[in-house]
């Protein structure tokens, strides 16, 4: 996660890697050549073949070094584009981050690289990510906190259209009043800094991610559904189901210094390549083939997201006849809309606030910019029709509701 504190209001059960939890049903995409499968569904590949965090074409295919400072970490941290590299590793040019601490805010040097876009909602998100448990200099045991998530920006204390995937944050050393090693994959709602708050379900595993692994996460069909080399490790739903585009994101940083025993300490995280896979849900072996297809072809970096074929919903994903996911238990409200309005006459307004059901539907203009609050587009009501369980997910905004026309 990008933030510095982590308490989970709501939290799922623990899941051991040895007991994956099951999921809804999925229509699986089928994944052929990168060449046939980019024709009718949007991808982006990346193998991070650059020389280093200057080389011009990071940035042209869409990333950015981070060098702005604050949160998370340890505050007065600096955020370095020097700390992230592109050395060899199996023959293969991986991206480095780089992480130090003496102990001192000061002294402590953290490193992020994210998608300069806000693009990316449903479909499947994999990368290929080396944990380490152990500094390559310096004496164990910070609370370093190793990460693959996706995020959008928090419009406010509490914005219910907040969203946030991460895939995977590994704490070797443990943090947060944790003993490590540890895992977690969490899926927020919303959140507020001052006085701390946080809304979000969580599952976790407590053993030693040492090494590469295939992290691969799914969104689609109500469900965001975590696997870990080919097993899943968790299935988070109801309201915590992303509700607008978000960034792709690593950052290796220190939840505090409280555990620095001295000297300077230095930690890594590679990354070897990074897949996304546009409205289509790809079992993890179909993710990782994908992305050797690519680098079979000699192919290191595609990006047709925006400019692909007609695949506008996820396979699998949700409709009037399909299984809606379950709502929290937490979140017993009646419906808003009993039985559905055909028309717009008929629906009444959305409600930020409102809880709704597959089939229910809602008229609503679309805000400008994705924030409830602000100002209209200009396009006028339409009518909409929930695909399954929501709350606080703007129609128009996020793939929660089926635009049914113009009122």
């Amino acid at each position: 996660m990008s933030f510095g504190k982590r308490r989970s209001v709501v939290i799922a059960s623990a899941i051991a890697l040895a007991g994956a939890v099951g999921g809804v049903a999925l229509t699986v995409a089928g994944a052929g050549t990168a060449s046939a499968a980019a024709n009718t569904c949007g991808y982006l590949f990346d193998d991070f073949n650059y020389s280093s965090s200057a080389d011009s074409s990071l940035t042209a295919h869409g990333w950015v070094p981070r060098t702005y400072a604050g949160g998370p970490g340890v505050p007065g941290a600096t955020w370095s584009a020097n700390s992230i590299t592109f050395p060899t590793n199996g023959g293969q040019k991986v991206m480095q981050l780089t992480a130090s601490t003496d102990g001192t805010g000061g002294g402590t040097n953290q490193a992020e690289l994210y998608s300069a876009q806000k693009r990316y909602l449903e479909g499947t998100y994999a990368s290929r990510v080396r944990f380490t448990d152990t500094p390559t200099s310096g004496a164990d045991g910070d609370h370093i906190n190793e990460t693959f998530f996706t995020i959008s920006p928090l419009n406010g204390d509490l914005d219910p259209t907040y969203s946030e995937l991460d895939v995977s944050e590994y704490l070797p050393n443990g943090g947060w009043g944790e003993t490590g090693p540890i895992n977690y994959q969490t899926t927020w709602y919303t959140y507020r800094n001052d006085p701390w708050y946080a809304d979000n379900v969580h599952s976790e595993e407590r053993t030693s991610f040492d090494g590469w692994h295939d992290l691969v996460v799914t969104v689609a069909n109500g469900h965001v559904i975590y696997y870990i080399d080919g097993q899943q490790v968790g299935d988070h739903s109801g309201k915590f189901y992303p509700r607008q585009t978000m960034t792709i994101n690593w950052n290796l940083w220190f939840i505090d210094t409280a555990a620095h025993s001295g000297g300077l300490s230095t930690y890594i995280q590679q990354v070897d390549w990074v897949l996304y896979a546009k409205n289509q849900v790809l079992t993890p072996g179909q993710a990782t083939s994908q992305a050797a297809a690519y680098r079979g072809a000699g192919n290191a970096f595609t990006d047709t997201v925006d400019s692909s074929g007609p695949c506008v919903t996820p396979s699998g994903s949700a409709s009037a006849s399909a299984s809606p996911s379950k709502s929290p238990s937490s979140s017993p409200s009646p419906s808003t809309s009993t039985p559905p309005a055909t028309s717009c006459a008929a629906a009444p307004e959305w409600s930020i606030n409102g809880i709704y059901t597959t089939g229910q539907t809602v008229k609503h203009e679309k805000s400008a910019n994705g924030n409830p609050n602000g100002p209209g587009s200009g396009q006028g009501k339409h009518l909409w029709r929930a695909k399954w369980w929501t709350q606080g997910s703007e129609p128009g905004w996020t793939a929660n509701w089926e635009d049914l026309g113009h009122c």
